[in-house]
C-alpha cells in the first residue's frame, strides 16, 4: 500500500532509498519469494540467503568492474569499525608500521587519531585551519615506508569531495567511500582497499561494504580481533559470524535499481546535474547563501551552506528548515558541528526533488534577502 504523504529525503545518511526498492521490500516483507518466511526471520547458512549474498556481490563487482584478485567482504560496525579494521590489517604490511593520511574533514580525522592506537600516524600536510579544501597533493610529505596511505573520498560533514585518486607512488591506497560509493565510476584496480557504509548510496544501515586485494590478506596483527580479521571474514565468504542479512538483501535490490538505471556513470551525470542545481543558486545568491567549500572542492553528494553570512543568521536558518518542513523537505539541518543547512544529494535524490529545493530557496531569498 503506497502511503500518502510523499516527502523530498535529504537526509545525510540512513538516506532516501529508491521509492521501488522500498515498495518491493514492503511486497516481500512477509513471505519472501513464496517460502513464507521473512528474509528477518532466514537462516544465513541456508541455500535461499547464500543466493541473496551472491547476487549482491555479482551486482557490486559489475557496477564497479571488480578484478578477480579482490574479495568483496560485507561486515558490521560502519565506517568507525573500519577505522580500526583498516591499520589493524594493513599496518603490519611493513616493520615500521607507519601510515600516512590526508585528514580533509571529520571522518578522516576520527579514522587518522582511531589509526594513532596502532600505528605511527603521519599526516601528510600541514594541520587545516578550517575544512573547506583539500591541500594541494604537490605539497604533500608522503613516507616511503608507510605501510598504506588513506584519504576520505568524500567528507560527509563539511562537503569536502576528491575529483581525482591521490598518486601515492606505489604505496597501498585506501580510501574511505562511504558517502560518494557508486555515485560515479571508479578505477577499482588503483586501491588496496576500498570500504563504504551502505546507508547513503547503496542501501540501508547495517552493513557495510569492504572491497579489498587478496594480496593484503593475512598480515592483522595478533590484536585484531577476529570479526575485523579481513583473511577470516573472506575465508568465510562473509559468514564467519551472522551476517546483517537484511541490510544485504536491500542493499542487493538497491544495487539492482543502480543497474537498471544506467550503473555508476549515470549516477555520476545524475549528480553533476543535482549538485549544480543547488550550488548555482548559492553563488548567484550575492552572499545570501554562502557554502564555506573552496569551488573545485566541492562535494556533489553533501552541500552543506548557510543562510545570511558565512557565520549564518540562526534566525533565518531555523525559518528555512521549519518552512522547509512544511513543504514537505526534511533532514536539511546540517551536522551538529557544523550548524547550518546541508543537503545531501545521493543517489536516490531525484532531479525532481532537488528542482523543488532549488525553488524553494529562490523564493526564500527573495522573501528574506535584504
Amino acid at each position: 500500500m503506497e502511503c500518502g504523504r510523499q516527502v523530498a529525503n535529504f537526509g545525510a545518511g540512513p538516506a532516501k532509498l529508491p521509492r521501488s526498492v522500498l515498495l518491493e521490500a514492503q511486497k516481500e516483507l512477509v513471505d519472501y519469494k513464496g517460502l513464507g518466511i521473512s528474509v528477518l526471520e532466514m537462516s544465513h547458512r541456508t541455500s535461499d540467503f547464500t543466493k541473496i549474498l551472491n547476487t549482491a556481490e555479482n551486482l557490486m563487482r559489475e557496477l564497479l568492474n571488480i578484478p578477480e584478485n579482490y574479495k568483496v567482504l560485507f561486515l558490521q560496525g560502519g565506517g568507525s569499525g573500519q577505522f580500526s579494521a583498516v591499520p589493524l590489517n594493513l599496518i603490519g604490511l611493513k616493520e615500521g608500521r607507519h601510515a600516512d593520511y590526508v585528514v580533509t574533514g571529520a571522518w578522516s580525522a576520527k579514522a587518522a587519531k582511531e589509526a594513532e592506537k596502532y600505528a605511527k600516524v603521519n599526516i601528510v600536510h600541514p594541520k587545516l585551519g578550517t575544512y573547506t579544501n583539500i591541500p594541494d597533493p604537490s605539497t604533500w610529505n608522503l613516507n616511503p615506508d608507510a605501510s598504506y596511505f588513506y584519504y576520505c573520498a568524500n567528507e560527509t560533514v563539511h562537503g569536502v569531495e576528491f575529483d581525482f585518486v591521490p598518486d601515492v607512488k606505489g604505496t597501498v591506497l585506501v580510501c574511505d567511500m562511504s558517502s560518494n560509493f557508486l555515485s560515479r565510476p571508479v578505477d577499482v584496480s588503483k586501491f588496496g582497499v576500498i570500504f563504504a557504509g551502505a546507508q547513503k548510496n547503496v542501501g540501508c544501515a547495517g552493513v557495510t561494504v569492504v572491497i579489498v586485494r587478496e594480496d593484503l590478506l593475512g598480515f592483522a596483527l595478533k590484536e585484531c580481533p577476529v570479526v575485523l580479521d579481513y583473511k577470516t571474514q573472506a575465508v568465510n565468504g562473509s559468514l564467519y559470524n551472522t551476517p546483517p542479512c537484511y541490510s544485504i538483501y536491500i542493499m542487493g535490490l538497491v544495487l539492482e535499481w543502480i543497474k537498471n538505471n544506467g550503473g555508476a556513470a549515470a549516477m555520476d551525470k545524475l549528480s553533476l546535474i543535482k549538485s549544480r542545481m543547488i550550488y548555482d543558486i548559492i553563488d548567484k545568491s550575492n552572499g545570501f547563501y554562502v557554502c564555506p567549500v573552496e569551488k573545485k572542492n566541492r562535494s556533489r553528494m553533501n552541500v552543506p551552506f548557510r543562510i545570511g553570512s558565512i557565520k549564518g543568521d540562526e534566525a533565518l536558518e531555523k525559518k528555512f528548515l521549519e518552512k522547509a518542513v512544511e513543504l514537505n523537505m526534511v533532514s536539511l539541518k546540517g551536522h551538529r558541528s557544523v550548524g547550518g543547512i546541508r543537503a545531501s544529494l545521493y543517489n536516490a535524490v531525484t532531479v525532481e526533488d532537488v528542482q523543488k529545493l532549488a525553488t524553494f530557496m529562490r523564493s526564500f531569498m527573495q522573501m528574506h534577502q535584504s
